[in-house]
């Protein structure tokens, strides 16, 4: 090599330190000061309450506190899997949740791509009006919406029943028409608001695409089914996983509105269970012991579904 000829200079380290950490979260303070209330959200009700999980291995008492209450070990899982109807209340959350997964979940993707071919936007906003609408009803009126539909008495279901010559149905009543109005009812109030994070996965494809497949000659199937469905696909296969996550976990609001003593066969599930023992019962350990079962059962699901979504689809939560 010439001598005349410069070396080159070695490149400046990378500054990745502390220093540069916190030149960056500087330069952006205005995101990361937008990012602490989601933080102080989740550490307040959702990380610092999972240390009151330790009361699942004590009898504890309200008035003694956590400190003070006595351990028992493994005592409330093992009368929580010894308890007689235990495998009623799997069976029937379990069922009820594979319906929801079933029928519920493809609801919002099938309302979502079916929006995204309307080209009214008039149109367009007054259906996602209409159907946004009933997520912000409670369950109160929910099922006072039901109950006018489906009531024996006073019912439109059972007056159209009447008029076609059959006799009325006493549909709430009966067991095994609750799985069926549970799962209705909750499509019908969920699905619109579930279909805004579809939407705006639609949103996000490159018009582009489209573009380019019409050139081809490619009909509106044949997009939907290369282009749409392949853009919405990490979406879909996330919120499937998170719902895998979830499976024990039905809610006990809605299900508690419709169950009563008729429909216990098919309704009772571990949500209405825990209720029962926890908010009517005082037996808080024995509560804290389901939930800690329903959150490994749910965590070992969702690990397990990842891994076979990432080898399936190549799609992950991680």
């Amino acid at each position: 090599m010439d001598r005349a000829t410069p070396m080159p200079a070695m490149p400046e380290k990378n500054k990745s330190g502390l220093a540069g950490f916190l030149k960056f979260v500087v330069r952006h303070r205005a995101l990361y000061i937008m990012l602490i209330p989601g933080l102080a959200y989740l550490i307040i009700f959702k990380y610092i309450p999972l240390a009151g999980s330790v009361i699942a291995f004590q009898d504890f008492n309200i008035f003694r506190g956590i400190w003070n209450s006595p351990w028992v070990g493994f005592k409330w899982f093992e009368q929580f899997f010894t308890y007689p109807q235990l495998r009623r209340l799997l069976f029937n959350t379990i069922i009820i949740s594979f319906y929801q997964l079933i029928f519920a979940f493809p609801a919002p993707i099938l309302l979502a791509l079916l929006l995204n071919e309307v080209r009214k936007m008039a149109f367009k906003r007054t259906v996602q009006t209409i159907v946004y609408l009933p997520h912000f009803f409670s369950w109160t009126i929910v099922f006072g919406f039901t109950y006018m539909i489906l009531s024996v008495q006073t019912g439109l279901l059972n007056s159209l029943i009447e008029s076609l010559g059959f006799e009325r149905i006493n549909f709430l009543q009966k067991a095994e028409y609750f799985r069926t109005i549970i799962v209705g009812t909750g499509i019908w109030k969920e699905t619109g608001w579930s279909a805004i994070i579809f939407l705006a996965a639609l949103a996000g494809i490159n018009p582009s695409l489209y573009e380019a497949a019409k050139i081809d000659g490619a009909n509106r199937f044949r997009q939907l089914w290369h282009i749409t469905l392949p853009g919405i696909l990490p979406t879909i296969v996330i919120m499937l996983l998170l719902r895998i996550g979830n499976i024990l976990d039905l809610g006990a609001e809605q299900i508690y509105m419709f169950l009563n003593e008729l429909t216990y066969r098919t309704g009772d599930v571990l949500d209405t269970y825990t209720y029962r023992i926890g908010i009517l019962g005082g037996q808080y350990s024995l509560t804290t012991a389901i939930g800690l079962f329903k959150s490994v059962v749910g965590f070992l699901l969702m690990v397990t579904a990842n891994q076979l979504s990432k080898k399936i689809t190549g799609e992950g939560l991680y």
